[in-house]
Order: C-alpha cells, then sequence, then structure tokens
C-alpha cells in the first residue's frame, strides 16, 4: 500500500502520537484520529484555544488488522454505536466516514429510540465529505510518520 498524508487537529504539536482513552466515547472507539482531509481537521484543530494541524505519512501496514467502511451503511451504523457505547474491539485501523456534530445527534436519536433506522438514514446526508482514520493500537501507530505542525488562525 502506498504512502499517504494525514492530518490531525489538536491544541499542540503531536510529534510522537499516543492512544488516549478519553472520557467521552467516540466513533471508531479509543485511538489517535487523523484524517484525509486537511480542511477537516483544521475544523478538529479550531476547536480548542491554540489551533494546531499536525501533518504525517502513513503507510498502512497490511499485516494489521484494518477495518475500512468504504461508505455509511448498516455495519457503519452498528459499529458505531457499539464503540459509543464503549464495547471494545479487536481492530488495530479503522477507516470510514466521521458522523460529526449533526450526525452525532441522529446516531444518539437513534441509540435512544426516538427514530427508526430508516429515518436516521434519511436524515443522515453530510454537508461536506468527511473522513477518519482511528490508529487503535501501538502497531498501528508505527505507521505514522510526523512530517510537521503548523499554528492555524481562529
Amino acid at each position: 500500500m502506498g504512502k499517504m498524508t494525514v492530518y490531525h487537529g489538536s491544541y499542540t504539536a503531536i510529534q510522537k502520537p499516543e492512544i488516549r482513552i478519553g472520557k467521552n466515547t467516540k466513533d471508531f472507539g479509543a485511538g489517535f484520529y487523523c484524517t484525509t482531509i486537511h480542511e477537516q481537521a483544521l475544523r478538529w484543530a479550531k476547536r480548542y484555544t491554540q489551533s494546531i494541524v499536525n501533518k504525517y505519512t502513513v503507510r498502512l501496514d497490511t499485516s494489521l488488522d484494518i477495518l475500512e467502511f468504504k461508505e455509511m451503511t448498516d455495519a457503519w451504523l452498528d459499529f458505531i454505536i457499539d464503540c459509543r457505547y464503549g464495547k471494545p474491539h479487536k481492530h488495530d485501523i479503522v477507516i470510514g466516514a466521521m458522523a460529526n456534530d449533526q450526525i452525532y445527534n441522529f446516531v444518539a436519536d437513534y441509540m435512544d429510540g426516538i427514530l427508526t433506522r430508516e429515518q436516521f438514514w434519511v436524515l443522515a446526508k453530510f454537508k461536506y465529505p468527511t473522513h477518519q482514520i482511528n490508529f487503535c493500537s501501538n502497531a498501528a501507530l508505527k505507521c505514522l510518520e510526523f512530517i510537521s505542525s503548523e499554528e492555524v488562525p481562529k
């Protein structure tokens, strides 16, 4: 698999990524989240007082357990729901669309039984493309090579 460039939005430069287990559950579980979409990393970074976009080169190690969702499907939705309920998974890397803030609310409503699955899919249309790669294991983090970081204006 060839090299690609990925970005991580943060409040600091991160030369050596780590897996952080936060208090909130995320789409693809605990890990280090990146995206191939620079503008998306900018949006992530702008959540902080100081906004930093980190840039990495990645070459995915095909011997790792990689789960990729090429599009939003029922399997993608079910995986996100499991992760948000805190259910662990065995994958080293998970790749797919991100449930952005608007979609997050629809997922929560579906989880709470407010929306049916069919209603969720009608509402779950993205205004812009999203993408995320979650590096879920230390072996996966070895695929990343730090290139640079840039402070971005608010």
